[in-house]
């Protein structure tokens, strides 16, 4: 009998998780079965979904919005970039305990890196936003050896906080600044500007300065399959000409659960070509 696995959510019919993992068990031989489970919208219903599918003889979960801080909640043990995050993306049920993870930045750096041909080390970046998308990838883009990451955020407040709970795991070479988005020094130029806002869902984007755009910089929106966002359009006009969108990120971290369930690390390149959407 197929072992299962599901992503949880709310809503949940979007998600492109049944399609991406029902992909990598067919590539790599794996019988497993994979399914979306709204949690709705009521108190509790996360908890509810959740011990209804281990009952039910789950293995693990994806977990997605609005659930991630559920999800770190029920765990009996959680990794470091769970835990520094605030937040859990993925579940392994191991007995009676349930253990957490959280590969959102994980799966970023790997499509910056590997995906996009952008080495991290030394570079400058930007990060735009203070909640969760971008705690969770503060760190691993430090691990990969950014040597200057400034937040941005509507609110400095917030960004200034991210900072006092974060920079002290940071490594002693890459330096960690926040602040407002009015707060961006003019000519203070990044080699990667990442939107990690959920502006873009919403037809809007944080305004930035297009001085902020290094000659050949890469510009980022965590969102995808919505082509060109209000953000990439900013940075098109900001005369970036390397722009992405989250499509990748997604089928990485995708892919870092895979193995954690399985033992097996899939492939991504076609699962990336027939998620792909034109930047148009």
């Amino acid at each position: 009998m197929s072992e299962r696995y599901a992503v949880i959510g709310h809503p949940i019919a979007h998600s492109q998780s049944p399609l991406i993992h029902g992909l990598f068990a067919r590539a790599t031989g794996q019988d497993m079965c994979y399914e979306a489970i709204d949690g709705g919208a009521e108190p509790g219903g996360f908890a509810r979904a959740l011990a209804a599918f281990r009952a039910s003889g789950g293995q693990g979960v994806n977990v997605t919005l609005p659930f991630k801080l559920d999800a770190l909640a029920a765990a009996d043990e959680a990794s470091d970039d769970a835990l520094l995050a605030g937040a859990a993306n993925a579940l392994r049920f191991d007995g009676a305990r349930v253990q957490a993870q959280n590969f959102d930045g994980i799966g970023l750096v790997r499509d910056l890196e590997h995906n996009l041909c952008l080495p991290l080390a030394g570079r400058r970046v930007l990060l735009l936003g203070a909640g969760g998308a971008a705690r969770g990838a503060l760190l691993p883009l430090a691990r990969a050896g950014a040597g200057r990451i400034v937040i941005a955020n509507r609110t400095a407040a917030k960004a200034r906080a991210l900072v006092r709970d974060l920079a002290v795991h940071l490594p002693p070479a890459c330096t960690l600044d926040g602040g407002g988005l009015d707060e961006l020094r003019q000519g203070d130029a990044f080699d990667v500007v990442i939107n990690a806002t959920s502006a873009s869902l919403g037809h809007d984007a944080p305004t930035v300065s297009a001085s902020a755009f290094a000659a050949g910089a890469l510009a980022y929106d965590m969102v995808y399959g919505k082509g060109l966002t209000p953000f990439l359009k900013q940075a098109q006009a900001a005369g970036c000409t390397r722009l992405a969108d989250g499509a990748g990120m997604l089928v990485e971290q995708a892919a870092e659960a895979f193995a954690w369930w399985r033992g097996v690390r899939p492939d991504t390149r076609a699962v990336l070509a027939r998620l792909a959407v034109p930047l148009i």
